[in-house]
C-alpha cells in the first residue's frame, strides 16, 4: 500500500494498479520534495502557495497528490492507460478537494499540452523506464511556454539512462537510489 507522506492528507492510502505502474517510493518522494522545498527556500519562492503542478505519466498520481496534500493549488495529471486511469481517479477523489485537479488522457510523447492554462511550479516526469528520450517532451513543454524561470522539472528514470534535454535547460541536481535516477532540471540562465 502506498501512502501520502506529508501535508494535510498525510497517511491517506493510495490504491495501486495490479500492473503497468512503478509507484515512486515514499523514500524517493521525501527526497524529491526536500530538494524542491530547499530550492524554493533559497530562491524565496514558495513552491506550493497558489501554484500549479504537472504530473506526466501519472500512474497512481502519488507525486502530484503529494503536492496537493502539501498545499499546491492545482495539479494536472496525464495518464493514457484506461486500467490505470480508474485508480488515478479514485486516488484523486481521496486527496483532492474543490476541483483542484484535472486528468488528461493523452499520449504525452505527442502532446502540446494545450489543456494547461497556467505554467506549473513543478513538472514531474516519471515514465516507464523503457522511455529513453526526454528531449521531445521537454521541447514540447518549452514550446507551450510551460517551463518558466521558477519551474523545476523532476525526471525519474533508470540509473543507466542519460537524460537528453534541450540546451535551454540544465540539470541542477541528480540523486541515485539503486536502479533509479532522479534528475532535477531548470531553465539554463547562464
Amino acid at each position: 500500500m502506498l501512502n501520502i507522506i506529508g501535508g494535510n492528507k498525510k497517511r491517506t492510502k493510495l490504491n495501486v494498479p495490479d500492473s503497468y505502474v512503478r509507484p515512486t517510493s515514499s523514500k524517493k518522494r521525501e527526497a524529491i520534495f526536500a530538494i524542491l522545498e530547499s530550492k524554493g527556500l533559497k530562491n524565496d519562492n514558495n513552491i506550493y502557495a497558489n501554484k500549479y503542478f504537472l504530473d506526466l505519466f501519472a500512474g497512481t498520481g502519488a507525486l502530484g497528490l503529494e503536492a496537493i496534500s502539501r498545499g499546491a493549488k492545482f495539479c494536472y495529471f496525464y495518464e493514457i492507460s484506461n486500467d490505470v486511469l480508474k485508480v488515478l481517479i479514485n486516488n484523486c477523489n481521496k486527496v483532492c478537494e474543490n476541483d483542484n485537479f484535472a486528468i488528461i488522457q493523452q499520449d504525452i510523447t505527442k502532446s502540446l499540452f494545450q489543456e494547461i492554462n497556467h505554467p506549473p511550479s513543478v513538472i514531474f516526469i516519471d515514465p516507464p523506464y523503457s522511455l529513453i528520450s526526454f528531449n521531445s517532451i521537454l521541447s514540447n513543454l518549452l514550446k507551450s511556454k510551460l517551463i518558466i524561470d521558477q519551474t523545476s522539472i523532476v525526471i525519474e528514470s533508470s540509473s543507466k539512462t542519460k537524460i537528453d534535454h534541450p540546451s535551454s535547460l540544465k540539470i541542477f541536481d541528480i540523486k541515485i537510489y539503486g536502479k533509479t535516477k532522479i534528475s532535477f532540471l531548470e531553465i539554463n540562465s547562464d
